[in-house]
């Protein structure tokens, strides 16, 4: 119980670190359903955190446990997947699965291979690149 206090006050303080490398997603949606079958979440590390997650909010009781992935985390897939890859209950998904990827992330993701999303690494150093004067004029021309 102490570990999952500590995974819930720790997810909160992570909202306030600092910036430095942004993520953003580009692509659509090729409805494999991948992504209903293998999700995962890094802030869980037992069984017993996971079905008081369930308890906490009874949504997250469409999920089971699947299996664990080569680093031990947890592999996550939802109940109404139909085989086909799409959500048989689409109209009254989660958030989560609405908002699915996010557009902008704070945190190194992977995407399935053949999904038709792309994750875009976007540094610090790229963001002063954008903001900086154009790089490809001579000194000529900056004064003229």
């Amino acid at each position: 119980m102490l570990k999952l206090i500590k995974s819930i006050i720790y997810e909160y303080l992570s909202y306030f670190v600092p910036e430095k490398i942004s993520y953003e997603i580009t692509g659509h949606c090729k409805k494999c359903g991948k992504c209903c079958n293998y999700m995962y979440s890094m802030d869980t590390y037992t069984e017993e955190e996971f079905k008081f997650m369930q308890k906490l909010f009874p949504a997250y009781k469409r999920f089971y446990i699947k299996g664990k992935d080569e680093e031990g985390n947890f592999i996550f897939a939802c109940k109404l997947v139909t085989p086909e890859g799409l959500c048989s209950d689409y109209k009254h998904r989660l958030r989560m699965c609405r908002n699915y990827p996010a557009k902008r992330i704070f945190y190194p993701a992977k995407l399935h291979e053949g999904c038709g999303y792309k994750v875009n690494i976007k540094s610090f150093e790229d963001y002063l690149k954008e903001k900086s004067p154009d790089k490809n004029k001579t000194t000529a021309d900056n004064h003229n």
